[in-house]
């Protein structure tokens, strides 16, 4: 009985081969890039230098907390936080949503040419560096070529340039509206999917029983969308620090921010960077990615037992 079974796995492992080859590819991509580096968490702790190179990461004097200390008593720590919250805030309130809506919109559109045409166009954008999205918004804001200035201009709508790009008011609101523009399409994605495991017999015995469009979407769509819905929200809440579903809060912050609109401009990540890496103090750069890394945890692990509380679906 032993050598069936033996034989029987044997074939189901070999019949299955290519896909645990695949598998095996992704953990080992995880342990290289995600799990081996996580040593290197250590060196929050310690006074490390990079002249000391990997030996330094065990043999460097131990800091303790000093570092975290120094982040927290930095004149700059409240503006830092403020920021980064408000940026990424903003994010999860505009940018959760539309998506949802986006999904059920294309759900609604019956010519299948239009639907996968507007579905790719808008999901294209997600493929982009942020470096080129840099570049289009300061094609279209800037003050003295931006095609939106123009435009405003001759329809005599303003008087002078509106100044965007260095207007630390209008932060905000720019990377708001550019993230949404990359990646909204993108995550429509994962809605779409969602709505098209749905049984279409719900709809036609909605449809029979004299329910409109829109009744519809509130009782059948929309309660098919829950289980991803909760997923993405709790992921998008436990990547807040980030910008949640949209991210890129470091990338917007280094490309948009400019000395001009610094006060708005300047998060977290951005402040690791500068006086972190780029000055070479590599400790206090990891003691605040660390920190942030405590804290997203800590935000899934919460948002997750709050959703299974009230709707019995979570993400793990």
């Amino acid at each position: 009985m032993d050598i069936i079974q033996e034989e029987l796995f044997l074939k189901r492992l070999h019949k299955q081969l290519p896909f645990h080859l695949f598998v095996g590819l992704g953990i080992i991509f995880l342990l290289v890039f995600s799990y081996i580096p996580m040593f290197g968490i250590i060196i929050a702790f310690k006074n490390y230098k990079i002249s000391t190179g990997i030996e330094g990461i065990f043999t460097s004097s131990w800091a303790g907390l000093s570092h975290f200390r120094e982040l927290i008593n930095d004149y700059n720590f409240p503006s830092l936080v403020r920021n980064t919250l408000i940026l990424s805030v903003l994010k999860v309130i505009f940018s959760y949503p539309i998506p949802i809506l986006f999904a059920i919109m294309l759900s609604e559109v019956k010519h299948v040419f239009f639907k996968r045409f507007v579905q790719t166009v808008s999901y294209l954008p997600h493929f982009i560096s942020w470096v080129v999205v840099t570049g289009i918004a300061y094609a279209f804001f800037s003050s003295g070529f931006g095609i939106f200035n123009e435009l405003m201009l001759s329809l005599h709508i303003i008087k002078e340039p509106v100044q965007i790009l260095t207007d630390p008011d209008s932060f905000y609101g720019l990377a708001v509206m550019t993230a949404i523009w990359k990646e909204a399409g993108w995550w429509t994605i994962i809605f779409l999917a969602a709505l098209a495991g749905i049984d279409p017999a719900l709809y036609e015995a909605a449809e029979i029983d004299g329910a409109g469009r829109l009744k519809r979407i509130l009782y059948i769509t929309l309660p098919g969308l829950k289980s991803a819905s909760i997923v993405v929200l709790i992921l998008t809440i436990g990547s807040i620090l980030g910008g949640g579903l949209v991210g890129s809060n470091f990338e917007q912050s280094m490309l948009l921010g400019n000395p001009l609109n610094n006060e708005k401009s300047q998060i977290i990540q951005t402040y690791a960077f500068s006086v972190g890496l780029a000055q070479g103090r590599f400790s206090f750069a990891t003691a605040i990615d660390l920190m942030q890394s405590v804290i997203s945890v800590f935000l899934i692990f919460t948002s997750n037992f709050i959703a299974k509380r009230f709707s019995g679906t979570g993400l793990f």
